[in-house]
């Protein structure tokens, strides 16, 4: 449950700027707002034909059967077992199913029309506010992340920036394509990380144990990780550090007081006294 603040301080942060955010829009009854016109200007103002279809290339990522297939591999990842694969998958594409069907009902509610259609790049549909592409990619994105730093063996941090980066761009191409205002891609990300954040909890909150499974990832002994050399004493104790295996030595476990005994040890030391007790010599008894 303590690990479970984090991401529970972060929804309820996600949530209130969400919220303001929305506010606004509602208040400016849809028009724009920071910065929507000066960077759909320096879009089209910067649009050769490499760029576009690149930029086209990258946005069809954040749709369709690809943000399934990530988060499905997500939840392969973070199972160890092949029950906890399949439920892992299953949970991965429900927290994105639901994720999709509450921005869509915040996008009907809203209504927010999108910019003008002769200036678009690209294919669109629906209302403008919070953009789909970018709410997809950001969650697909926060799932692998979260699969890659529990399980991955090595190069982590790596494949984490690539799946970051990647959400990210998803949701600056839909920009770039004139098909949404900045702030309807502010507006995914926010939900995203809303909505990512509130799942975690939920999962610490009602499910304890799936969500200590995940987040013993790190104390997986992974290939290439060995044990140090030595053999553990009694007082001695393994750690797993970021999938690193460390042994204490007994020095900084503490030695019992003296006056504890141990169970099973006091008749072997009374047997250990009886030896050192001095016999009388042996008399002659040849004489009686």
């Amino acid at each position: 449950m303590a690990r479970a603040g984090l991401p529970a301080m972060g929804s309820l942060v996600a949530f209130v700027l969400l919220a303001l955010l929305a506010v606004s829009v509602v208040a400016r009854g849809g028009g724009t707002l920071f910065g929507d016109r000066d960077l759909l200007e320096w879009s089209l103002a910067h649009r050769p034909d490499l760029a576009v279809t690149l930029a086209r290339v990258v946005t069809h990522t954040g749709t369709g059967f690809v943000p399934y297939v990530l988060v499905a591999l997500a939840g392969y990842l973070l199972g160890r077992t092949a029950r906890q694969r399949i439920q892992a998958a299953a949970a991965c594409l429900v927290c994105l199913v639901t994720a999709q069907a509450v921005r869509f009902s915040v996008m009907a509610l809203l209504s927010r029309p999108r910019p003008d259609t002769a200036l678009w790049a690209t294919d669109a549909g629906h209302w403008s506010f919070p953009s789909g592409h970018t709410t997809t990619s950001a969650v697909t994105a926060g799932l692998l992340v979260l699969a890659v730093l529990t399980r991955a063996p090595r190069g982590r941090y790596l494949t984490v920036a690539v799946v970051g980066s990647w959400g990210v761009l998803v949701g600056l191409t839909r920009v770039y394509l004139g098909v949404h205002w900045f702030s309807d891609v502010v507006g995914g990300w926010l939900f995203a990380v809303w909505w990512l954040g509130l799942a975690a909890y939920s999962l610490a909150r009602f499910a304890p144990d799936a969500w200590a499974e995940v987040l013993r990832g790190d104390s997986t002994l992974r290939p290439g990780v060995t044990l140090l050399p030595g053999i553990p004493g009694p007082g001695s104790d393994i750690r797993f550090i970021r999938g690193k295996v460390k042994i204490a030595p007994e020095s900084d476990r503490g030695a019992p007081p003296p006056s504890v005994v141990l169970p099973g040890v006091e008749c072997h030391v009374r047997a250990a006294e009886a030896d050192r007790i001095p016999l009388p010599p042996e008399r002659d008894v040849s004489q009686r």
